[in-house]
């Protein structure tokens, strides 16, 4: 496909006219053909209302619709070949293997959300019917359904060009929930995002879709990113990327007449616990786990292991040997883009030269835009001390703690912000340690592991992605799993509305044939009742 550098509006195509860009080869920095032209007030204008438009019929579009729609949009993905992957390979460069996987995940979060339609329990149906002779008061009639929040801004994510971007996540479960979707793609990927909206366009054309239901914008600025986020029509946001760019949406969504929320997803460094039981049966098995989990994806991951807390003594100074052996044979790989590559090197320049820090390990170096794998260690009372050590580098560093006792380690653990996932490495010496440290890891993250590390996120029914702030902006939720789509929904309930009046979901009989809760029972099927 011959990429155009136009913004998809509905089913139309549009160049442009607020300014320009390229897209950048990641390894040379080269500008990528074509341009891409910002879109207008005018641009974003049709966009939302056309989002708005299309929402009260795609919110009622039966759920098997919906879920051939998702489906759709991954074969239509997937039709698209080598040439997505080629393109994103250039403009990111990540590897084959990385962005094949990358893009089965992406097709198979659209097809857990069409099984999760299917199933239909997200519609959370409740009926507590009528008693009329109920004394000493009659009880009305009532039912409840969740319904779709309205049309929903979508920000693509650098780091997964497919799997958190046009087609991603967010836009996945928003979707599912009956929301149209206005994407804002980003500027890192431009082909890739282009190549994926006009799959989603195609999907929509081939299953009869309100046009209205997908849209996507280009940006040369930030300007339009803002003012879609301050658009009366658009009720909810979806956003991965940095904290100041998540925190900037956050106080435009609050700052409107109608503020709504943003699901943003910003900053974690993910600790890591040796304990020391753990740290010395198998610290060097772990140092090599640690040190592949660092450098996975040149470290671009939000889950990546950005500090490690562990008790001092022989045993840890074990492990820093054996992960910085292990660093120091990782080859640089090629970063995002030049900007993330010029933050990280900043990041990694500030822990260098930050007071009672060492430099403990360091990767081979590479090219202009190769990340150079870098580890610190320094003590626990300078960690407290400073809190610039507890910010995040994005990319393959990271920053060992050196504790004196479990004590002075649960302290640390207090001091941190939300993280999206804390990992502890433990034996069975080590659970008495573990039930302590327990309650405040489950107040600092979305998810807790043993003997494990935050990279790699099972997209299914009982995974969070999610944490305290700024880890997300609403811990209550997640961005991966079937649980996203209670993102963009709300309850309504319906008291002594007629039969026929009602939606499918709560008429007697249940047409719809779904789980509802009767008198607070779930129930497949009630004739008497409803």
């Amino acid at each position: 496909m011959t990429l155009t550098g136009q913004s998809l509006i509905g089913a139309a195509s549009v160049n442009g006219a607020n300014g320009a860009f390229h897209g950048v080869n990641a390894r040379t920095g080269e500008a990528l053909e074509p341009a891409f032209g910002g879109a207008t007030a005018n641009d974003l204008e049709r966009a939302c209302a056309l989002a708005e438009a299309a929402f009260d019929t795609f919110r009622e579009t039966s759920l098997e619709a919906r879920a051939v729609f998702l489906e759709t949009i991954g074969q239509q993905i997937e039709s698209i070949g080598d040439e997505l992957i080629e393109r994103c390979m250039t403009e990111t460069g990540l590897p084959r293997a990385r962005l094949e996987g990358e893009r089965g995940r992406t097709i198979g979060q659209l097809k857990l959300f069409a099984a999760v339609l299917r199933q239909g329990d997200y519609v959370d149906a409740r009926i507590d019917p009528a008693q009329p002779e109920r004394k000493p008061m009659p009880r009305v009639d009532l039912r409840l359904r969740n319904i779709a929040l309205g049309p929903v801004a979508v920000f693509g994510a650098s780091n997964f060009p497919l799997a958190f971007s046009v087609a991603g996540g967010d836009t996945a479960s928003a979707l599912a929930a009956g929301c149209p979707v206005v994407v804002k793609a980003h500027s890192a990927h431009p082909g890739t995002s282009e190549l994926v909206g006009r799959a989603i366009q195609r999907a929509v054309a081939q299953c009869g879709m309100p046009e209205g239901v997908f849209s996507l914008l280009f940006d040369s600025g930030i300007d339009i990113g803002r003012a879609l986020v301050a658009d009366r029509r658009i009720k909810a946001v979806g956003f991965t990327g940095s904290r100041a760019a998540g925190v900037a949406l956050m106080k435009i969504a609050n700052a409107r007449e109608e503020p709504i929320p943003v699901y943003a997803e910003m900053s974690a460094i993910n600790p890591v616990v040796l304990l020391p039981h753990a740290l010395a049966a198998r610290g060097e098995q772990i140092a090599r786990q640690f040190a592949a989990a660092l450098t996975l994806g040149a470290g671009q991951f939000c889950t990546n292991p950005g500090l490690v807390l562990a008790v001092d003594g022989e045993a840890l100074r074990a492990f820093e040997r054996a992960a910085s052996a292990v660093l120091s044979d990782a080859a640089a790989q090629t970063m995002l883009t030049p900007g993330i590559h010029a933050n990280f090197c900043a990041g990694v320049e500030r822990l260098a030269h930050a007071p009672q820090v060492e430099r403990v390990g360091s990767g081979a170096q590479g090219g202009a835009y190769d990340a150079q794998a870098a580890l610190f260690a320094t003590g626990a009372q300078t960690f407290l001390a400073n809190p610039a050590l507890r910010d995040e580098v994005f990319g393959p560093a990271s920053l060992i703690v050196r504790c004196q006792d479990l004590n002075e380690l649960h302290e640390v653990l207090k001091s941190i912000e939300g993280q999206l996932t804390v990992s502890v490495h433990l034996e069975a010496a080590d659970h008495d340690a573990s039930r302590t440290l327990l309650p405040t890891l489950e107040r600092k993250a979305g998810r807790v592991l043993a003997n494990g590390f935050g990279t790699g996120v099972e997209v299914g029914h009982a995974m969070v992605h999610g944490g305290p702030f700024p880890a997300t902006s609403d811990a209550r939720t997640t961005s991966v799993g079937s649980r996203a789509i209670e993102r963009f929904l709300r309850p309504v309930s319906y008291q002594d509305w007629p039969d026929d009046l009602l939606p499918l979901a709560l008429r007697h009989g249940n047409p719809a044939q779904l789980a509802r809760r009767v008198d607070g029972a779930i129930r497949h099927e009630d004739k008497q009742h409803g």
